[in-house]
């Protein structure tokens, strides 16, 4: 089955979102001996009655993973046998490290907007995680998984359960295993008033999942990935978002130091993202294009670093 373009190794694609931004499309150049192949397919088709109206009937094949059966019509008898396992990956393919940045609305893209009005998603020349792929170059493959409203570890009583990074982080890490190293950027949302989360708990909170991530094993060779912890901003002046984050600002102001040491606890790398970025002054809590770019460079250096590229 066709599917947007994967038989051409087509990587790109996250969710069917993507499938109206051709820009996040990653689709290198046409294989020409697949296409070639698709093309000699198409042909055997088309010359054999057989292969479109025949009857078939499936045999055993003695090989793990291998499918045979036969096509029939009138007198024409063709053996089909259909290899079912796993392509050997190329050495390009296994050199190649995965990059997973698990956040909010700051990973998936969300401008500054006022409640109630609508989102339109960055591009991806300029969300962070787009911007630490071109960064990076060639030899490394990141995933964008954020999720507009998530939290640490703790269901929204009014958004919904699913808003829970705990929740979906280790399903997460498994359906894009084997990955080296996961950006983890959460806690904004754990400020909402209706929480009542201190900083400390909020970055305790971020700790959980780092445990979850070491505690995995979806890194290469079944080990944990690497984690590099990142501390979201301070929020600013809140707008129409004061009485949902009232009491953001000074507890946001208090995240630097207790996610310093929920790092330090566990041994992961850190990053103060508030040391070079901040929130807009539109909303208070989202990012400008502008800190997208920053904050993607800047992740894509500590990951150079920690990756030894």
């Amino acid at each position: 089955m066709l599917l947007m373009g994967q038989e051409f190794e087509e990587r790109g694609w996250q969710s069917w979102e993507t499938l109206f931004e051709p820009s996040a499309l990653g689709w290198p150049p046409a294989d020409s001996a697949t296409l070639a192949h698709y093309r000699a397919l198409i042909g055997l088709r088309a010359r054999h009655g057989a292969l479109r109206r025949g009857e078939v009937r499936f045999v055993p094949a003695g090989a793990d993973r291998v499918v045979r059966y036969w096509w029939a019509l009138a007198a024409e008898r063709l053996c089909v046998s259909a290899n079912r396992r796993a392509p050997q990956q190329s050495q390009k393919e296994q050199a190649m490290k995965t990059i997973l940045c698990y956040g909010d609305s700051n990973t998936w893209g969300c401008p500054p907007v006022q409640p109630g009005q609508a989102v339109e998603r960055y591009g991806s020349d300029v969300r962070w995680g787009s911007v630490l792929r071109t960064a990076l170059g060639s030899g490394y493959w990141v995933v964008e998984e954020g999720l507009g409203g998530r939290t640490t570890l703790w269901d929204d009583p009014i958004e919904g359960e699913h808003k829970n990074g705990k929740r979906y982080l280790l399903p997460c890490l498994e359906s894009h295993a084997p990955i080296d190293l996961v950006a983890l950027m959460l806690g904004t949302n754990d400020l909402k008033q209706r929480f009542g989360l201190s900083a400390a708990d909020i970055a305790a909170g971020a700790g959980a999942l780092v445990d979850i991530i070491l505690r995995s094993a979806c890194g290469p060779k079944n080990a944990p990935p690497m984690v590099l912890l990142i501390c979201p901003p301070p929020t600013a002046q809140l707008s129409g978002f004061a009485e949902l984050f009232a009491g953001a600002g000074e507890k946001s102001r208090a995240f630097a130091a207790s996610y310093q040491r929920e790092a330090d606890l566990r041994g992961c790398a850190f990053l103060d993202a508030g040391q070079i970025i901040g929130s807009s002054q539109q909303d208070g809590i989202h990012l400008e294009a502008d800190a997208h770019r920053t904050l993607g460079c800047a992740v894509a250096r500590s990951v150079q670093k920690l990756l030894g590229a």
